[in-house]
């Protein structure tokens, strides 16, 4: 074995043994590696992870899926008018038989009324704030929607406005208590009573604001004869979705679904449009924002954690320095250079960070598994993360263990041997 290797095993064995033989002071000196390392980790992993399940998210939906109603879902110029928005006209067929009509490079074309707060009854049972979506045909081409028992409205029911209704899991789960068929059962909302065709699949809510699972599915024609779908009422806001061609080009798709909604609501030029043309890349690209502003908070918190530690491990090695002054005089007596000396030292203090740094590392693999798999919440670990926490800890411990290091390799011998 070379002596850089013999350095290496000497200086990574005395640090182990350091914690055996002083736990707590050590424990105490690392806590502070512990923590920063588990905040930068913990933010890299939690971001990347919403990062990805929005890709996912998007991927699902279509990137080439518009969504026009009355009210955008950013902020324009940094202020969110709602009074204005207030006053705009919901969408209606007019609207989406105009879209269908005059827009080109238009494959699926839909509108969807959406009531956040029916009541539902079956039986003895009751469900109240579920989301109910009163949709045209092709709603189900354009969102995510899966079958998990029974099946779809079909083309006449939405277009005949047949009291038929698909309901979501979670509402099978709780009106129907999960263990008995729900579909050919009849629920009541709105005054009338709806015939159960199919059962959703559990899927959660997308980036798109739609909660499938807590809702019902439902011919917009029924809900038109209950109640006023043209209501200017703030919580009335049906939407049309358009899905464009695979080939279309989308920002000419949004243009031309602009030019045929001011047509069809006799829009003077010059006129601010009285409706929204939103996109989920709009969203996509506003949570980028605020990630990046959450990754540099973590790394702030991270960063003062680590100096914390820092200074804990710069004590345990000049105290570490002291406890061996005469074992480095012998060394330094038989002839043991200075560069060896601030190695080994400076080896021991990386090794000490290091340890922190995994013990962080674990901590953020334990809680990952327990957001998958308790709290149903999908985290990507990324192997470059976790080499960034280790790259990080072994800079602490070179910054940390420098200036002992070097205080050790510069001790005169006979003073290191004489000393008490």
């Amino acid at each position: 074995m070379n002596s850089t290797a013999q350095i290496i095993v000497t200086s990574v064995t005395q640090a182990l043994q350091e914690l055996r033989v002083n736990k707590l002071r050590t424990f105490l000196s690392l806590l502070g590696i512990t923590i920063g390392i588990f905040c930068i980790i913990a933010v890299l992993t939690v971001l990347d992870s919403l990062q990805d399940n929005i890709r996912k998210s998007m991927a699902t939906l279509g990137n080439d899926v518009i969504y026009v109603n009355r009210r955008p879902w950013i902020a324009e110029n940094g202020e969110y008018k709602w009074w204005e928005y207030l006053q705009r006209p919901p969408m209606s067929t007019t609207e989406l038989k105009a879209i269908q009509r005059n827009v080109g490079g238009v494959q699926y074309a839909t509108l969807c009324y959406v009531d956040a707060n029916l009541t539902l009854k079956s039986q003895d049972n009751e469900l109240k704030n579920v989301a109910g979506y009163g949709v045209t045909a092709n709603f189900d081409k354009i969102q995510n929607v899966e079958i998990q028992d029974g099946r779809y409205l079909s083309q006449s029911e939405i277009d005949g406005g047949v009291n038929s209704v698909v309901v979501g899991h979670d509402i099978y789960e709780n009106l129907f208590s999960g263990h008995v068929t729900a579909v050919n059962k009849t629920i009541a909302f709105l005054g009338r009573k709806f015939l159960v065709v199919g059962v959703m699949k559990k899927v959660g809510k997308n980036m798109a604001g739609f909660d499938f699972d807590n809702a019902i599915i439902f011919s917009y024609n029924s809900v038109n004869s209950l109640v006023d779908t043209r209501s200017m009422d703030w919580g009335n806001d049906p939407i049309i979705l358009v899905k464009v061609l695979p080939k279309a080009n989308l920002e000419d798709a949004k243009l031309e679904i602009e030019g045929a909604l001011r047509v069809v609501r006799k829009m003077r030029p010059g006129e601010k449009d009285n409706f929204a043309i939103n996109q989920l890349s709009e969203v996509s690209q506003s949570l980028n924002a605020i990630f990046g502003t959450i990754d540099v908070i973590g790394l702030v918190i991270g960063g003062f954690s680590l100096l914390v530690g820092s200074f804990g491990i710069a004590n345990i090695m000049f105290v570490t320095v002291k406890e061996r002054t005469k074992i480095i005089g012998l060394k330094k007596a038989i002839g043991a250079r200075r560069r060896s000396i601030m190695t080994e030292f400076l080896i021991e203090a990386v090794t000490l960070c290091i340890l922190g740094g995994l013990i962080g590392i674990i901590i953020v693999l334990l809680l990952s598994l327990l957001m998958t798999y308790g709290l149903d919440f999908a985290v990507t670990l990324s192997l470059k993360n976790f080499l960034f926490g280790i790259g990080i800890s072994a800079l602490v411990g070179i910054l940390a263990g420098i200036i002992p290091a070097r205080s050790a390799s510069r001790l005169d011998p006979v003073v290191a041997i004489r000393s008490n």
